[in-house]
């Protein structure tokens, strides 16, 4: 018995013993062949297809300097630089991986006083001071040959490293930046503070992060509102709420699209960027609207800049005048269920916020095409622009769905023909200018992208700022920047990096939560409207009852008076019997389908692992009972 039980002692030491020798084994032989599982549903963690594209197409190797350094006193903020250094490194490594020996990475530990710190400065590299006074110098060195690009490796970028690096790698094989126009009567390139108000401490405004995002990968150059041509090298057109466009402005456009130029333009029923500093109620319909009436009339589209797309499925919640939360299905977060998936500029998006959106009607002129590329659900319809300020119970109130799905951005491509048949107008233009050659249609097909709101592009709609131990940070909340890039990428040739933006964003909204909650505000918005309804009726038939009654007589109720108005009261309290009901019944399924959640999000895994474990237990009882 004791020989027996030293066996089995025995063997098992043994099988311990050869296990772990096997696990060693493995681990040196995958340690020569690296490979990583990405669990993330973006794939945040591998690399795009646009980065393999471009790492395909380098034939001359790039070299990668990374600076990071290694020995400082221990910190939170020096922890969690490491840690980000890490994950720097890992993607350097998938890099190299990926370019089959194109790419060539060198590091540095750049330590006080030593060669590695001048490297570091002299490729721009700017230190963080940690609370110790010690410096972290922590970003890259990209270099082809004699051009250079700099990337900082700011923690607030995590989720666009990967466009970060790419990018500079797509500047240094192309160092001439396509020239892009920028046209818009908002302050996006920032403004100065008048010189008398900065004696008073008053600062200037900064240029918006769109502008700040699209310096680094192309030449900007700002086009006035009232210009007779556009210059021949801008190869993309931005235009950003053309408010107070000139009829020589629009002829300006017309003729640069008509040659070949891309146009993409933010357009506003109401902008609310344009709004600040005005009352938007003194203007009357289309205060602070902008559109390209011209232009659009000849392209067979219509922007009714009188009229914003109310959605109850994309409805979002605002602060109201007394800062408590309301609905507002004017203001809205569109998903993915109204977004374009088969479109390069919108496939890899998921949330764009759109306030106050003007919707595209009509239809294309002869010899184009529409693609819409973001749209609102069929339960929407178009609301009065000017109500907007007011609370969104005005427009639910009213709300009635129109079975219409609106567009709110599309893409015209074809052969475009001019607005302007009888040549250039005689505003801003003198008569040498007006006898000379003009375009009447394009020579070959060209594209043109249209977006029904403005707002979405400025900094307030677009950022989160977040305080954080390195100080105040800009974390994008949704798409709309992605969105805008990708436009102007696509528009510039350079498609490349189109995919990787999108995929810095967290933003994940309740789709299906959203849906139950506009399900159920439409039946709570047609009991208030029925309820709304009988009362005028009722109150129209007691002063009807009223009339027919002398004079002194007026201030008595007759016993058919006394009935309605017992009866209204009967209606008035089961009709709100009824809301209360709606009202339970749509926060017990929103709190169903939470619950369901977190339970498959707590449960899931485990239950999986205890029906694998189970059913493995059964098999090898089966198994011995067989033997």
């Amino acid at each position: 018995m004791k020989q027996k039980s030293f066996e089995i002692l025995l063997y098992s030491a043994g099988g311990i013993v050869a296990m772990a020798v096997l696990l060693v084994a493995i681990n040196l032989i995958a340690s020569e062949f690296p490979a990583r599982a990405d669990l993330t549903q973006e794939k945040i963690y591998t690399l795009s297809p646009g980065t393999r594209a471009i790492l395909a197409k380098l034939d001359t190797p790039v070299t990668i300097r990374f600076y990071c350094t290694r020995n400082v006193t221990p910190t939170a903020e020096s922890l969690y630089l490491e840690n980000y250094a890490r994950q720097v490194e890992d993607l350097l490594n998938e890099y190299k991986q990926a370019a089959h020996g194109k790419i060539v990475i060198q590091k540095f530990d750049p330590e006080p006083d030593s060669d590695a710190e001048d490297s570091a400065r002299l490729d721009g590299i700017v230190p963080e001071t940690l609370p110790t006074g010690d410096k972290f110098y922590l970003g890259l060195a990209v270099s082809l040959l004699d051009a250079k690009q700099t990337v900082a490796l700011s923690p607030d970028r995590q989720r666009l490293l990967e466009y970060d690096i790419s990018r500079a790698i797509s500047r240094v094989v192309q160092p001439q930046k396509p020239v892009v126009g920028v046209m818009s009567s908002l302050p996006v390139f920032g403004q100065q503070a008048n010189p008398m108000m900065q004696e008073e401490g008053q600062q200037g405004t900064p240029p918006w992060e769109l502008i700040n995002e699209l310096n680094g990968d192309y030449t900007l150059r700002q086009v006035p509102l009232n210009t007779d041509k556009i210059d021949d090298d801008i190869k993309v057109l931005l235009v950003i709420h053309p408010r107070g466009i000139t009829a020589a402005g629009q002829f300006a456009i017309d003729q640069f699209v008509l040659r070949g130029g891309k146009l993409i333009a933010f357009l506003d029923p109401l902008s609310i960027a344009d709004a600040r500093g005005q009352n938007p109620m003194m203007g009357g319909p289309g205060a602070g609207a902008s559109t390209l009436d011209k232009l659009l009339g000849a392209w067979g589209v219509h922007f009714d800049t009188s009229k914003v797309v109310a959605d109850l499925n994309f409805k979002m919640q605002v602060a109201d005048q007394n800062g408590q939360p309301a609905d507002a299905p004017a203001f809205l977060e569109v998903t993915s269920e109204g977004i374009n998936t088969n479109d390069i500029i919108t496939s890899d998006l998921t949330d764009l916020w759109l306030p106050y959106a003007g919707a595209f009607t009509g239809v294309p002129a002869a010899g184009l095409k529409e693609t819409v590329l973001v749209k609102s659900t069929k339960e929407s319809e178009l609301v009065d622009a000017m109500i907007y300020d007011l609370s969104g119970d005005q427009i639910m109130k009213n709300f009635r769905a129109s079975g219409v799905a609106y567009a709110l951005a599309i893409k015209l491509t074809g052969k475009f023909k001019t607005a302007f048949p009888d040549g250039p107008p005689a505003e801003g233009t003198n008569a040498v200018s007006r006898t000379t050659g003009f375009l009447k249609e394009s020579t070959g097909d060209n594209t043109v992208i249209l977006v029904g709101d403005a707002d979405m592009l400025s900094d307030q709609f677009a950022l989160r700022q977040v305080n954080s131990i390195f100080g105040n940070m800009a974390v994008e909340l949704n798409d709309n920047l992605s969105f805008a890039q990708n436009a102007v990428g696509q528009m510039s040739g350079n498609s490349d990096l189109i995919a990787m933006r999108s995929r810095g964003v967290e933003n994940r909204p309740f789709i299906v939560i959203k849906k139950m909650e506009a399900a159920a505000e439409m039946q709570y918005q047609g009991k208030i409207k029925e309820l709304q309804d009988s009362l005028a009726a009722t109150e129209q038939r007691l002063s009807e009852l009223q009339q027919t009654k002398s004079q002194n007589q007026r201030y008595i109720l007759s016993p058919e008076q006394q009935a309605q108005i017992e009866a209204f009261q009967k209606q008035e309290a089961q009709a709100r019997s009824d809301l209360k009901q709606v009202q339970k019944d749509l926060r017990q399924d929103v709190v169903s389908l939470q619950t369901h959640i977190e339970w498959l999000n707590i449960a899931a895994m485990p239950a999986l692992v205890s029906v694998f474990g189970l059913g493995l237990a059964a098999w090898k009882r089966k198994r011995t009972s067989a033997q």
